[in-house]
């Protein structure tokens, strides 16, 4: 990726190196949301038990490539693009680790829910959970190229979660209604379905992030005709 021209070519070094270890973190993000997903849907308690250990991974990455924005920033005192990428980056690393963090949350439904009973209202959370983990593998991949036009794109798919996750709501009322006895665990997998259904939420954040860095426009707020507008 072409940074432009710096008096110094460490530099170009240090900012190639900082966005690719973010890239690293959101493999590493998105790798324990479909674990979580899996051992949500499968039963599987080991594999749960690995997505909650490896949650100190994501926070450790998060905490190594802002201390490194931060050097960056002392060292060089970037300015214009170079400024926006640091920026774009920092916010980034932010919402990747609240995505592991919903990860995490999935993976402790899975092991706190033992009896059958408990997995039929696990299953609604899925087909959420797999748009969730599409869209956030999307938006890292646009991420990698800085492609402001697949980022308008991923953009618009937090429209499809929304409408599953309302899909969602409505099958699990309709649970709590015919046994109001089921209502606690419902509950703890309402929660869930809304802490998945923000992953889409934090994409669209990122794909905001990418086009404040190519574009220089800040579009937060705006909606998805702003991202038309400015990419006309």
């Amino acid at each position: 990726m072409n940074f432009g021209r710096h008096i110094s070519g460490q530099f170009n070094v240090e900012l190639e190196s900082i966005r690719t270890h973010v890239l690293t973190m959101g493999g590493l993000v998105e790798q324990q949301l479909s674990f979580a997903m899996q051992a949500l849907h499968n039963d599987d308690i080991e594999l749960a038990r690995k997505v909650v250990r490896d949650d100190h991974k994501v926070n450790a990455m998060e905490v190594s490539i802002d201390e490194a924005c931060t050097r960056i920033i002392a060292k060089r005192q970037p300015t214009a693009k170079d400024l926006r990428l640091i920026m774009a980056i920092i916010k980034t690393i932010t919402d990747l680790e609240r995505i592991g963090d919903v990860a995490t949350r999935i993976a402790r439904v899975a092991i706190e829910t033992p009896s059958s009973k408990d997995k039929l209202f696990n299953v609604s959370l899925e087909p959420l959970c797999r748009q969730a983990v599409n869209m956030l593998h999307q938006v890292l991949d646009a991420f990698a190229r800085m492609d402001v036009d697949a980022a308008a794109t991923v953009y618009k798919m937090d429209d499809r979660i929304d409408t599953e996750y309302e899909a969602v709501i409505r099958q699990l009322m309709t649970y709590m209604m015919e046994d109001p006895k089921n209502i606690p665990q419902i509950l703890q997998v309402m929660w869930s379905a809304r802490a998945i259904e923000r992953v889409g939420d934090r994409c669209q954040n990122i794909c905001e992030y990418i086009i404040y860095f190519v574009k220089g426009k800040d579009i937060r707020h705006l909606g998805e005709q702003s991202i038309d507008d400015v990419l006309r």
